[in-house]
């Protein structure tokens, strides 16, 4: 079970939210550009062999797992999260232990 954040964690918490899927964002605009003018390059520049398939594929395969990454398993009860908060408990559990031992004779 978990405790409840502080408004602290919150904001850090949806900072780094915002973070991920704007990073994703600017991720998609270059794909798009660079594709595009890949395509173009292949298409025009080079001939009509359509070899800009190959960097579109291979790229967007990178795109749609980052998405998974920013959208499916960063939405706050992914593995990361559930991590973070072990941690946070394990460390939690040693503070108090430390305290403890500090107030025995």
């Amino acid at each position: 079970m978990t405790s409840p954040l502080s408004p602290e964690e919150i904001e850090t918490l949806a900072r780094r939210r915002a973070s991920a899927k704007l990073g994703w964002y600017v991720h998609a605009a270059a794909f798009v550009l660079v594709n595009a003018l890949l395509f173009a390059m292949s298409r025009y520049a080079f001939g009509t062999r359509p070899w800009s398939i190959y960097p579109l594929l291979g790229w967007g395969l990178g795109l749609v797992l980052h998405g998974v990454s920013v959208f499916l398993l960063g939405s706050g009860d992914g593995l990361r999260e559930r991590m973070v908060q072990r941690e946070r408990e394990a460390l939690q559990r040693e503070q108090a232990q430390k305290q403890q031992d500090q107030h025995r004779p």
